[in-house]
């Protein structure tokens, strides 16, 4: 079983075409009204992800989202089991082992379990220096983990992230489910932020695969030698 990523936006405004840059440049503020108003709205995940999700799950990945957020969803697809990946992601003491684009994390509060913080620093050539977070959901049981952004050195205010993951028909392998919803920076459009974002959780989600599958590849050799 291949593994695969699926992009899933909420009424993007074009289509995205060519290449996605790690760029996202800083514009001049304007005063637009939609950007000021507050009228919130509620996305099921039904709306973004066509993966079936079990309900228990699904209403983790409903996001109240604002006028001036936007929301996105990624899928990606592991040749390797839900334990083995989910002992990645659960800690969130460490998520530079498949986040790339963070080189250190300190847990500056807390002892890693729900309501804990996380200092990140990131890595050069991104805007942005570090980013403080809050464990909000950890749940071993159904695999999902949430956490907001509560502080830091970025532009990506009110971001809360969540990722659940799911076994495949044949449970050999992984389908990992992550959805986010972020406030827009003045002077940026949500389709802007939107692939900034996405370009990220990508990159992480493929990185998580490569990790994951190399588990079991050496997993595989270790047990073949004894």
């Amino acid at each position: 079983m291949p593994s695969s990523l699926q992009l899933h936006r909420i009424n993007p405004t074009k289509p995205i075409t060519g290449s996605t840059a790690l760029t996202f440049h800083h514009k001049q503020s304007h005063n637009h009204a939609a950007m000021s108003s507050f009228v919130r709205h509620v996305v099921p995940p039904s709306s973004a992800i066509p993966f079936p999700l079990p309900d228990s799950v699904a209403r983790y990945h409903t996001h109240a989202v604002s006028a001036n957020q936007c929301f996105s969803a990624a899928i990606q697809t592991i040749d390797a089991p839900v334990p083995v990946v989910w002992s990645v992601v659960r800690r969130f003491d460490n998520p530079q082992a498949y986040k790339h684009f963070l080189k250190s994390c300190h847990v500056i509060d807390g002892d890693g379990n729900v309501g804990s913080l996380r200092e990140v620093r990131v890595i050069s050539g991104l805007p942005a220096e570090s980013s403080t977070e809050r464990l909000e959901i950890l749940d071993d049981e159904r695999h999902v983990l949430s956490f907001s952004v509560v502080g830091g050195d970025h532009r990506l205010t009110n971001y809360r992230s969540v990722t659940t993951l799911h076994a495949t028909a044949d449970g050999a392998g992984t389908v990992v489910v992550e959805s986010y919803a972020v406030d827009v920076p003045n002077g940026n459009t949500k389709e802007e932020t939107c692939v900034f974002v996405d370009t990220i959780v990508r990159c992480n989600l493929q990185s998580l695969s490569q990790i994951a599958e190399n588990m079991v590849k050496s997993n595989k050799k270790t047990t073949s030698s004894n």
